[in-house]
């Protein structure tokens, strides 16, 4: 009798085609292959995904160089059953909008040919790549009035967001209402996305961008826009009224001022998305790595909570649920895509450079199934 278990690939498919890494480096460590394993279901709750369209985030050009490798290798095999250096050959890539093709035996919410949308977390093989699976619990339907290119630019830097100002910050549609917030670094994927989220809920959003992106900023819904070039940005800031909420994309020398500008005692939250956590584990091995890592997050959220303030890091989450209520903003026209450019999938080395460049105004987006 036939055994029930799990599926093979679609047309039993052996490989298909990939931009891959073989080792860490700059650009040119990116090699283009059709013969990537194609993936297969090993979990009932997985789906397999044909990719339309994938796009690019800082964080793929951290992985490119080895950022992190010590705490996603350890997440990828952390029995460690495999011999060494298994996560070559690596494909990046994080952000998916396509279509489903298969599922496992105990997925129900989806079908093969249903639009979906996800972001892939960076210990799994990533979406620049004819398919990719992914957990079912990481995968919502997608937008159903944005095309896939539109789409892919969305969900990492929407979960990045969702998870530093709703599960760390704790805003809501509910609670925020007047609430005055800042945003420094306003202008990349996860500030426009931010900008969008924090107006559709009803806060008052003051966002740090250069002169350039102001426009932007305004067009998003951003109340106040501020050029951290055209002056002195802490004593720019200190002119305002003090803020709820701060959320940090920029790190460095920002944290020793930002918690100055906020209302003490208030339940204020700086919020930053820019953690030494992967680095400390790099450097460190895992488990200093992770004491030195809590040693610092822990002294820091004390100290600033004897000033009155509370200090937070934040992290990309996937989750398709959150997912779903980023589709219904986007759907009701509340948040839409901030695409810079788009890239065929032959030209995957040209976004990556791209995208190191800097100064994007949005997302660095890669249509999957063009011809080109």
């Amino acid at each position: 009798p036939p055994v029930r278990g799990l599926r093979g690939s679609p047309r039993a498919r052996s490989a298909m085609p990939s931009w891959v890494i073989d080792r860490y480096g700059r650009n040119d460590v990116l090699r283009f292959t059709r013969d990537m394993v194609f993936p297969t279901i090993h979990f009932p709750n997985e789906v397999i995904i044909k990719v339309h369209a994938a796009s690019l985030n800082p964080i793929d050009l951290s992985m490119r160089s080895g950022y992190g490798a010590t705490a996603l290798n350890m997440k990828r095999d952390p029995l460690k059953i495999k011999s060494t250096e298994t996560e070559f050959p690596l494909t990046l890539g994080r952000d998916v909008s396509g279509v489903i093709m298969e599922c496992g035996l105990s997925v129900s919410y989806f079908k093969p040919g249903d639009e979906v949308w996800a972001a892939i977390p960076p210990w799994k093989q990533g979406t620049l790549s004819e398919f990719v699976v992914a957990s079912g619990n990481e995968v919502s339907f997608k937008p159903k009035c944005l095309s896939h290119t539109e789409a892919a630019s969305l969900p990492y830097v929407g979960l990045t967001a969702w998870s530093a100002v709703n599960q760390v910050g704790g805003l809501n549609k509910s609670n925020c209402g007047g609430k005055r917030v800042l945003i420094l670094g306003a202008s990349g994927g996860v500030g426009t996305f931010a900008v969008q989220l924090l107006k559709a809920w009803g806060a008052h959003v003051t966002a740090v961008c250069s002169h350039d992106a102001s426009t932007l900023m305004k067009k998003l819904g951003a109340d106040d826009v501020i050029d951290y070039k055209s002056g002195n940005l802490e004593e720019q800031l200190k002119t305002l009224p003090l803020f709820d909420f701060i959320l940090d994309n920029v790190g460095g020398s920002t944290e020793k001022w930002a918690l100055d500008l906020l209302k003490k005692w208030s339940g204020a939250t700086y919020v930053t998305l820019v953690t030494p956590f992967l680095i400390n584990m790099d450097k460190l091995g895992v488990a200093d790595g992770m004491l030195q890592t809590g040693v610092t997050v822990g002294s820091k959220t004390v100290k600033h909570l004897f000033k009155g303030v509370h200090y937070r890091w934040a992290f990309f989450m996937p989750s398709g649920p959150s997912l779903d209520e980023i589709a219904e903003l986007v759907d009701s026209g509340k948040i839409q895509p901030v695409i810079d450019q788009v890239f065929s999938f032959s030209e995957v080395p040209k976004a990556f450079l791209k995208l190191e460049g800097g100064h994007a105004r949005g997302k660095t987006v890669i249509d999957v199934i063009s011809k080109k």
